[in-house]
């Protein structure tokens, strides 16, 4: 019994140091100088492992045990032991010092690590988060700015403002794994100017191994949000011409605009067109006048499909470098009241063929300039951040720099001076 008395007082002493040994039998003392070692090693690790039971964690009821081990901390019955209890579990064996103690051997327990739920309080719902791609569409489809006629001529936005504006406004392109089209790539004249998925131009002929449906080319908006006033495409690769011709065939395409010319540094565009006649595939075209003008060349053509012949106007417009602008606003205005007036616009209901070499630069600066003028002349008002967000929805990148963004204001504010005096009230 004294043995089972000193064995709990130990336990209870704080860690600092065994019972004294004066209480043990006089079997054990004989024993003193060969067991002295193990339970001072063995000792102050028992103490320091099961301290922690004399506070339980926060929100969770004392275990039995635990309340045991407490002793008088706790209103459970207080710990008894009989020497043969305590003589039944010796203290345990010398271990090797571990390097490396576990979470569990840390807190002396996995009793610790329970939670307790009701400590939590209430759970938020989760909020729906909007992906990067709903918040690009979410502003192509609801930005805008309008400016009345007068404010273009007399208080447009600063240069500073236009290109603040034009940088927020989002990209919307094309990464190749949206594009699951095997085989696209020997087609695309940049890896990164892809046609988005939604809108793109798929030719009709027979699916197979060696010619798809695929065209980097997209059927974009007009005036209006009319449905496919335009197609927007690259410059022809000399494995895309018959490819082209196809496409200005399938959908019944009767005028032609280029923005470009064959080579500025390198290969922009190939020549995709006869200088009399030639053959593309199934497709024959010959050439039946040439007209030169100041800043551009127009060209009739004729395409013939088996029996079926159609005509098509050509307009090469050559005096605008990529990435940059024309050294005035005056030809471009020009080029697009060329348009308006030829009767090729109205001939037939396809949609009009817009090039450059990327297909989105120059070719959405031109679109956009068209789009704004017909704003003006109905409205008296244009809203450029509004079509530019209209044309990227349907081909990402359309208007490429901040400086092509300023210049299509510039024009539309040119033309804006050259519409009527609205009549006084």
């Amino acid at each position: 019994m004294q043995l089972g008395c000193a064995w709990v007082a130990a336990r209870r002493g704080g860690g600092r140091k065994l019972a004294s040994w004066s209480l043990l039998s006089p079997q054990r003392q004989t024993d003193r100088q060969t067991d002295s070692w193990q339970e001072a090693a063995w000792g102050p690790q028992l103490l320091q492992q099961t301290s922690w039971l004399n506070e339980p964690p926060l929100g969770l009821a004392p275990h039995p045990s635990m309340v045991q081990a407490c002793g008088g901390r706790s209103r459970a019955q207080p710990l008894t032991l009989s020497l043969g209890a305590a003589m039944t579990q010796p203290p345990p064996a010398k271990t090797p010092a571990k390097k490396h103690v576990r979470l569990q051997e840390r807190r002396g327990s996995n009793v610790a690590l329970m939670l307790d739920v009701r400590s939590l309080g209430a759970v938020e719902p989760i909020c729906s988060v909007n992906t990067p791609r709903e918040v690009t569409l979410h502003f192509l489809r609801t930005a805008g700015h309008p400016l009345t006629r007068w404010a273009l001529q007399h208080q447009p936005p600063s240069p500073k403002q236009l290109e603040e504006e034009f940088l927020k406004i989002p990209s919307n392109f094309v990464s190749p794994e949206d594009l699951d089209i095997p085989g696209h790539a020997s087609k695309d004249r940049y890896k990164t100017i892809l046609p988005n998925p939604q809108s793109r131009v798929c030719l009709g002929r027979a699916q197979s191994q060696e010619d798809g449906d695929y065209i980097n080319a997209n059927y974009i908006r007009g005036y209006d949000g009319k449905e496919k006033v335009y197609i927007a495409t690259q410059g022809p690769m000399p494995n895309t011409v018959s490819d082209f011709w196809e496409m200005v065939w399938q959908e019944e395409v009767s005028l032609i605009v280029m923005l470009t010319q064959l080579r500025e540094g390198k290969e922009k565009c190939v020549h995709y067109w006869p200088t009399e006649e030639e053959t593309y595939g199934p497709f024959q075209i010959r050439i039946q006048d040439m007209k030169e003008c100041p800043e551009y060349t127009v060209r009739q053509l004729t395409i013939q499909y088996r029996e079926e012949c159609r005509s098509v106007k050509h307009i090469l417009f050559s005096a605008w470098p990529d990435h940059q602008t024309p050294e005035s606003a005056g030809p471009l205005l020009r080029l697009v009241a060329e348009v308006e007036e030829s009767p090729e616009t109205a001939a037939r209901p396809g949609p009009i063929v817009v090039h450059c070499s990327a297909g989105i630069g120059r070719t959405g600066c031109f679109i956009a300039t068209r789009i704004g003028c017909q704003q003006l002349k109905a409205r008296r008002e244009v809203d450029i951040l509004g079509i530019v967000c209209q044309l990227r929805l349907d081909r990402g990148g359309m208007i490429q720099t901040a400086e092509q963004y300023q210049f299509l204001h510039h024009t539309l504010a040119l033309y804006a001076g050259q519409l009527p005096e609205e009549p006084s009230p």
